[in-house]
């Protein structure tokens, strides 16, 4: 599975969901489902994340030890 450390990022910066899904272009319900793990974002939209917060792919989605 792919984790994610999309909500901190958020609380560091103090956006919301809405402000990051207009940041890159998608809808709040899917920053939800990402945050959530019910949506794996497209390698496309993991590198438009990872631009919006300014930091590496790396640093925001990771696999999960099973």
């Amino acid at each position: 599975m792919i984790k994610n450390r999309i909500k901190v990022l958020r609380a560091e910066r103090d956006w919301t969901q809405a402000m990051l899904a207009k940041k890159v272009g998608i809808s709040r319900q899917a920053i939800i489902s990402i945050e959530k793990y019910k949506y794996t974002p497209s390698l496309e939209l993991a590198f438009d994340i990872a631009a919006a917060f300014d930091v590496s792919i790396t640093d925001i989605f990771y696999k999960a030890e099973v």
